[in-house]
């Protein structure tokens, strides 16, 4: 959770940015996503205590239910069979005197080596038999009632929440209970379980680490700019195991950090793949394109330290809208032993997170992304991340044929309205005659108004230069001094054969290339729809391997206005 600005929890709820005299937008209710999840109202940021329970997955996140702006922080809670239909719960932890409720993470206790969950099946209990179970192990006394129930149980637990309690000079460390299979939590009566006297120390991820036979703890000193490792045999009690940091890019704060184990794709035998640990950490502001983005380390972690294998660092993403990620706690897989590595992250930007012009809510989550790592050309490992099982959404793919193109030629298709799109192309490239640099174009465009000219958002190759890049700035739906435009990527050097995956829903822009090792996050805000997609050469001979558009079912829109 980031430090948001001190005026931010007392704003007026409803305040965005039509409202304070911004031109409104043709497009405005056309800004909610489809298949990418945002808050029924109010105003949303990091995803928080990300799990799959055996039974459904778990998204809280950073919430403010009574405003669309950053503060008066609660956690939100959907839940969902597949990460993409998406199911409003009831707040999950208030703000309460201890503090607001910061970000932090969920694990499944199984065999209850915390000792929080009574022998009680408090789920399926009345009313009245819930709150008096409650009562009993919450009066006078609990301590003391947790430790004897603790030494003499080893029955069936459930879902503890790690996380941050804030108040306006402290940060410090909870842990709550589920008594209802996580629809709402119970702070532990000995909490705080982690207090340094600091005003900086926050977003505790916790996951069980099977080699150490522990749990694990990562969170930041963020203003020190430091990692904290802490380990602990009953999520009650934790040991300063060691610190990484600073290191990387300095930035002003370090927040929410993630820690986890990433297979090496096209390593190791068969049944036993290479992995590698991987260390995330966002920094909000002073992020290389401006205010918040997050980098990563490749490294090992033996239980007890995190040490990076070279001093090299990577960046998550290339543009400016990807925050604050969380993996999935015991994510399910086939194929990757301990279960995929699967995260959300906050699709938006604290530089003008608070000022988007959507109307009654604020705040998108990515679409979920499995992460894998791959050797590039020279032989460094390099983060690789596709959407999860996005294929699952396709419908009938859109009539669209392009083969080849000359230079200065373009291939059209219409978009349906009010749909998500996704486009699979994969070219190849060659300069076009003369000295000006070929490139290659793929333009969502609008034929505009009479009193309005079009409007176009283009993700392009750079052949001379070897650089893909993102451009927002041809749109006229929203301008912000730190709404920058544009956005680009290095790619290989002496690169001929460019594939392209790009996710088009309402205000978001994921695109994927050279199969997912650079990714870039962007919203957009035009002022009419983008109705139109073209491929264009320009000084360049393109031939078209593939270029498939698929509309994808919607998955939001039954619970969203």
């Amino acid at each position: 959770m980031a430090s948001t600005p001190a005026n931010t929890s007392s704003a007026r709820p409803g305040a965005d940015a039509a409202q304070a005299g911004r031109p409104r937008p043709v497009a405005l209710a056309s800004y909610r996503p489809a298949i990418h999840f945002t808050p029924p109202h109010g105003f949303m940021n990091d995803p928080n205590g990300l799990i799959w329970d055996g039974k459904v997955f778990h998204l809280y996140y950073q919430y403010n239910p009574h405003g669309t702006h950053a503060g008066y922080v609660h956690w939100g809670h959907a839940t969902s069979p597949d990460l993409y239909n998406w199911h409003d719960q009831p707040v999950a932890i208030s703000v309460s005197e201890a503090g607001q409720a910061f970000s932090g993470s969920v694990v499944l206790d199984r065999h209850n080596r915390s000792g929080l969950f009574p022998q009680l099946p408090l789920a399926h209990q009345e009313a009245a038999d819930l709150k008096a179970a409650i009562a009993a192990i919450s009066g006078p006394g609990a301590a003391s009632a947790f430790a004897q129930n603790k030494a003499s149980q080893d029955g069936e637990g459930g879902l503890v929440a790690i996380y941050t309690r804030s108040r306006p000079h402290s940060q410090t460390q909870f842990v709550a209970w589920s008594p209802n299979q996580g629809t709402t939590y119970l702070d532990w009566p000995g909490d705080p379980v982690l207090d340094i006297a600091s005003d900086s120390y926050r977003d505790p991820k916790v996951f069980w680490h099977e080699a150490s036979q522990k749990w694990v703890m990562a969170l930041v000193q963020a203003r020190a700019r430091k990692v904290s490792f802490y380990g602990s045999a009953d999520l009650l009690h934790w040991r300063h195991l060691s610190d990484f940091g600073p290191a990387g890019l300095r930035g002003v704060d370090y927040e929410c950090p993630c820690l986890v184990e990433l297979p090496v794709a096209g390593e190791g035998t068969p049944g036993e793949s290479q992995t590698r640990w991987v260390l995330f950490v966002s920094i909000n502001p002073g992020a290389p394109l401006g205010g918040s983005g997050t980098q990563y380390f490749v490294g090992d972690f033996d239980g007890e330290r995190f040490t990076p294998e070279n001093t090299l660092l990577g960046l998550l993403d290339f543009a400016k809208d990807c925050y604050a990620m969380q993996t999935y706690n015991d994510m399910p897989s086939n194929d990757v032993p301990g279960g995929a590595a699967v995260y959300l992250a906050w699709l938006s930007n604290w530089q003008y997170c608070n000022e988007l012009p959507t109307q009654g809510w604020r705040g998108a989550m990515t679409l979920p992304r499995e992460m894998r790592l791959r050797r590039d050309g020279e032989g460094w490992l390099r983060l690789v991340q596709q959407p999860w099982q996005l294929e699952r959404l396709r419908e009938a793919p859109l009539p669209f044929r392009a083969h080849r193109l000359g230079p200065m030629e373009r291939a059209h298709t219409p978009l349906p309205a009010n749909l998500a799109v996704e486009i699979e192309v994969t070219v190849r490239l060659e300069q076009g005659p003369g000295s000006q640099p070929g490139r290659f174009v793929i333009a969502f465009v609008n034929r505009g108004t009479a009193t309005m000219p079009g409007e176009e958002l283009t993700v392009g190759v750079d052949l001379q230069t070897n650089q893909l890049w993102l451009d927002r700035s041809g749109l006229r739906g929203y301008s912000q001094p730190f709404f920058t435009g544009q956005f680009s990527e290095a790619l290989p050097a002496g690169l001929e054969r460019v594939e392209l995956r790009i996710i088009l829903d309402a205000s978001t822009l994921e695109v994927y290339a050279q199969r997912g090792m650079c990714v870039g996050t962007a919203l957009v805000f035009p002022a009419n729809p983008l109705n139109g997609l073209e491929l264009r050469a320009e000084n360049a001979q393109v031939t078209v391997h593939e270029a498939r558009v698929w509309p994808l079912r919607p998955t939001m829109a039954a619970n969203r206005g």
